[in-house]
């Protein structure tokens, strides 16, 4: 077993997406997913890094057509759980690495909410990248999620005292850019860095969205909160959550790309 599929068996990640601040990340992507085949008859959806199938699933429960490729075994087993055979949803063993298995422009949409976290070197996101385009429709979208670098140096690095151990690990640069490789689980990345690999792609960005914005760094008060005040912070972050001056502090962003 790999360091991924290790971090993957023993995590509840529907758990995180369920919590109440998970909600803003899970609420904040599927008005994004709705927005994109909003005016789409029947659209044939991908989602690349499907997990446990939190938004495959939803989708397909709510009778949309889904491919639900996914690359740990027990995730895949976990989304298979959830279904009851009456749901328009294929799941599929693996790698956003190579969807060979897939037509060219199959997919109206085309999501792409996990590969990014877990992919540690420009060859492999460009091809994975590369690999999600080929198979959506000239004029799709591609939604594309990562893990932002600044929350992990405020929260991790500075506020959980980790700092010295990642100094003495040398996961860090001179500019204070989180540096991985697999047995850190998870890639970080910059806005930077996102729009770097866009350039090299035959696609056009639409929006760079913060999913979760500053709501994990107040995870404690937001799971805290009354209902009237958790619908008022997510109308605050709806807001937003598209201020590009803000969208680098997020945990998580969703970039929105339109196939050339």
């Amino acid at each position: 077993m790999n360091y991924l599929e290790e971090y993957y068996t023993a995590k509840d990640e529907d758990a995180r997406l369920l919590s109440r601040h998970g909600q803003v990340e899970y609420l904040t992507t599927m008005k994004c997913i709705r927005e994109c085949v909003s005016g789409i008859d029947d659209p044939a959806i991908l989602e690349v890094g499907a997990g446990t199938g939190r938004y495959s699933v939803t989708l397909a429960k709510e009778g949309y057509r889904v491919t639900a490729v996914e690359l740990v075994p027990h995730n895949l087993d976990v989304l298979r759980s959830k279904l009851d055979g009456s749901e328009r949803i294929t799941p599929v063993l693996g790698n956003a690495l190579d969807l060979s298995f897939l037509a060219d422009g199959s997919f109206d949409l085309t999501m792409v909410l996990g590969p990014m976290y877990h992919l540690y070197t420009q060859e492999d996101k460009l091809r994975a990248l590369s690999e999600a385009v080929r198979v959506t429709k000239p004029g799709g979208r591609i939604l594309v999620a990562y893990c932002m670098n600044e929350a992990t140096v405020i929260q991790f690095a500075f506020l959980k005292d980790n700092l010295a151990a990642l100094e003495d690990e040398h996961l860090l640069t001179p500019d204070w850019h989180c540096k991985s490789e697999p047995k850190e689980v998870f890639e970080l990345t910059r806005t930077e860095d996102i729009a770097a690999l866009d350039a090299r792609l035959p696609v056009k960005r639409l929006k760079l969205v913060a999913t979760d914005g500053a709501t994990n760094y107040l995870r404690e008060w937001i799971d805290g909160t009354d209902d009237t005040t958790f619908q008022k912070w997510l109308d605050y972050h709806f807001t937003i959550c598209e201020r590009q001056d803000l969208v680098g502090a997020s945990h998580h962003t969703l970039d929105i790309l339109e196939k050339a």
